[in-house]
């Protein structure tokens, strides 16, 4: 048997038990750069994973790529490999008032429509954050919003007409790609897993001009770093709840 897991290529065995997940294999690069004794310890396809330590404490930051099928190739192998508590990094698109670009989002819950975990347990199962995961990031944003989450596996619509409207009226809050496959796939496992999200743009319909989307600009890149510390941070004090 090989040494590696056949998808991300980490070591089958060993991790940290923490690990801090990104869609971007860039972001997971630029993330490891901030801990101290950073090691590339995986890479293939989308996946790039790396350990180091962030104030002492060992930690794991791997990217998953584009949605949750992939994303969820990712979580399992980490798990297989030792991690025990995710945290989600990623960015989001505002579906409120007063949630604006370059802002924090922590996800209490999600909702399910990833596309994936209809495969793995009933749709009426719910997708919810580990409460001690909240409050951790909480203590480390106490500005970050905190609500629930569409995850959605279709970034753009194409013929289906979507249930934005119920989802505005039932006041969630953001919208993004793979954190319901995470937050399933851990309360399945008995695992911890929570999310931080940076806004990126405003998804609702009066601005649904796709071709505007621009993710790269500066306030983005300040939440995201803001964010970086948070989840960093969060980590540190999830290793002394245990």
């Amino acid at each position: 048997m090989s040494d590696v897991l056949p998808i991300t290529k980490i070591p089958r065995h060993g991790l940290p038990p923490r690990a801090v997940v990104v869609g971007d294999p860039d972001r997971a690069r630029a993330v490891a750069e901030m801990l101290d004794d950073a090691v590339l310890v995986g890479q293939n396809r989308e996946y790039r994973s790396y350990t180091g330590t962030w104030k002492g404490v060992p930690v794991v930051v791997s990217s998953h790529g584009v949605g949750g099928p992939g994303a969820l190739c990712q979580f399992g192998e980490l798990a297989e490999a030792g991690v025990r508590t995710f945290l989600r990094l990623g960015t989001a698109g505002s579906l409120a008032d007063g949630i604006i670009d370059g802002d924090l989002v922590i996800a209490e819950a999600a909702v399910r429509d990833d596309g994936v975990t209809q495969q793995l347990i009933h749709p009426e199962y719910p997708a919810f954050a580990t409460p001690e995961a909240v409050v951790a990031l909480s203590r480390a944003a106490p500005e970050a919003h905190r609500g629930v989450v569409w995850t959605r596996a279709a970034f753009s619509p194409l013929v289906l007409t979507l249930p934005m409207a119920d989802y505005l009226a039932a006041r969630v809050i953001a919208i993004e790609m793979e954190l319901s496959t995470l937050l399933v796939f851990a309360a399945l496992r008995g695992l911890r897993a929570g999310g931080v999200l940076v806004i990126d743009g405003d998804a609702r319909p009066e601005h649904p001009d796709p071709s505007a989307y621009d993710p790269h600009r500066d306030v983005v890149a300040e939440g995201v770093a803001r964010a970086t510390r948070v989840a960093l941070d969060a980590v540190v004090e999830l290793e002394g709840a245990e």
